[in-house]
C-alpha cells in the first residue's frame, strides 16, 4: 500500500492544489486532487491485463479550470455538495424560515449552486498506508455559502483496498439545521477505447423509480419499473431500451432495509472483462448516461461527448427537502452525517 502527494503548483483562494495518489499492493491506482476532491484517475487490471483508467478526466489539473470546461458544467469526477440534484425552484424552509439558493439548472437549483463543493479546495488532513492505502479530506462551508444555512463541516475519506475496492466514506456537522445531500459524480467508461457506453450491461437493484417533471426535478411519485425501460432488474445492455437522443437521467430507489450498505448497481463491459459493482448505505441511485457531456481535450486528447460514459450517484432522494415522505436530508446540530459509498472493480 502506498500514498504519495504531489504539488501541482496551483494556489487557489490561497490554498494549495495537490493530487494525491492511492496504489494498492495489485497496481491497482486512483489519483484525487483535493480540488473539487476529484477522482482523476482509476487505473485498473483489465481481464487482458492491462492497466485501464476507467473515469473520464484531464491529463492536467489546469484544464479543470478552463472557461469552455466550466460553461459545461460537468463536474468531471468531483464531489457534488450541499445538494446533490435538484431542489425545485430553488426553495426550501427549515423550522419555518425559507430559503432561496441559486436557480442554476432553469428554475431548479442543482449540484450545490454555482460554486459548490466541486470547486473548492479541500484540506488534507490525514493520510495512512496501512492497513489500506487512504486520504481524508476537509472542507468547512461557512454559513450562507449558497445561501444555505450553517456553518457545515464536511469529511470525506478515500481508501482503497487489495479488493480494488473504492471506499467513499462521507462524515458532516453543522451548528445550524441545514439541507444536506452528498455525492460523487464520477464518469465511468469500462471500455478499453472509450466511446459510446450503450453496450455496457447494466443491473440496477431498484424496483421502482422516481417521477420527475420536464426539468429533471423530482415530483414525490415512486413509479414501478417493471414493464418499463428503466427495468435494470434483470442485466441488459444500457442501451437496449434507452431512446438513443434521451439516455437515462433517472433516481432509481433501490430495493433495501434504509442506512444498510448494499449493492447498488453492477456494470459489465464485455472487451474488457470488468465489472464495476457499487455498494452503497444511501436509498437511491442516480444513472446519468451523461447526455449534456461535451467536453474537448479529455485524457489523451480525447473529446467527450454524449453516452461516452455513465454516472452512478449515490444519494438521498432529490428534492427530498420539499417532500416530507422522502428520507429528510435536513442534518441538526445534534446528529452527525454518515454516507459510505464503494466502487468496487472486477475482472472476472
Amino acid at each position: 500500500m502506498k500514498v504519495k502527494q504531489t504539488p501541482t503548483g496551483n494556489i487557489i483562494d490561497g490554498n494549495e492544489v495537490v493530487a494525491i495518489e492511492l496504489t494498492n499492493n495489485k497496481g491497482t491506482y486512483v489519483k484525487i486532487f483535493n480540488y473539487g476532491a476529484i477522482i482523476n484517475k482509476f487505473v485498473v487490471k483489465n481481464a487482458k491485463g492491462e492497466m485501464q483508467d476507467i473515469v473520464l478526466g484531464f491529463d492536467t489539473f489546469e484544464e479543470y479550470l478552463s472557461e469552455e470546461y466550466l460553461k459545461n458544467g460537468a463536474y468531471l469526477g468531483a464531489v457534488v455538495g450541499r445538494y446533490a440534484n435538484r431542489i425545485k425552484n430553488g426553495r426550501f424552509t427549515i423550522d419555518g424560515e425559507t430559503y432561496q439558493v441559486a436557480q442554476n439548472a432553469g428554475p431548479d437549483a442543482l449540484h450545490g449552486g454555482i460554486e459548490g463543493f466541486d470547486k473548492k479546495v479541500w484540506e488534507v488532513i490525514d493520510t495512512t498506508e496501512q492497513p489500506q492505502a487512504a486520504v481524508t479530506l476537509s472542507y468547512e462551508s461557512p454559513d450562507g455559502e449558497e445561501n444555505y444555512p450553517g456553518n457545515l463541516i464536511v469529511d470525506l475519506t478515500f481508501e482503497l483496498t487489495d479488493n480494488d475496492e473504492l471506499i467513499l466514506t462521507y462524515e458532516a456537522e453543522t451548528d445550524q439545521a441545514t439541507a444536506i445531500n452528498l455525492t460523487h459524480h464520477g464518469y465511468f467508461n469500462l471500455n478499453p477505447n472509450g466511446g459510446s457506453i450503450a453496450n455496457h450491461v447494466q443491473q440496477i437493484f431498484a424496483s421502482n423509480y422516481l417521477e420527475q417533471d420536464d426539468n429533471y426535478s423530482v415530483t414525490g411519485k415512486l413509479i414501478p419499473v417493471q414493464g418499463t425501460a428503466l427495468d435494470f432488474t434483470v442485466a441488459k445492455e444500457i442501451g437496449k431500451d434507452w431512446n438513443p437522443e434521451e439516455g437515462y437521467d433517472q433516481t432509481f430507489v433501490l430495493d433495501k432495509t434504509y442506512g444498510d450498505l448494499t449493492l447498488a448497481t453492477k456494470t459489465f463491459e464485455p472487451e474488457s472483462g470488468l465489472t464495476l459493482s457499487v455498494y452503497t448505505t444511501e436509498p437511491v441511485a442516480h444513472l446519468y448516461t451523461a447526455k449534456y457531456l461535451s467536453v474537448k481535450n479529455g485524457k489523451g486528447g480525447k473529446d467527450y461527448n454524449g453516452y461516452d460514459a455513465f454516472c452512478v450517484e449515490t444519494q438521498h432522494h432529490p428534492n427530498a427537502i420539499n417532500i416530507p415522505e422522502f428520507p429528510s436530508t435536513i442534518l441538526q446540530p445534534e446528529d452527525l452525517y454518515t454516507q459510505t459509498t464503494i466502487y468496487k472493480v472486477s475482472n472476472q
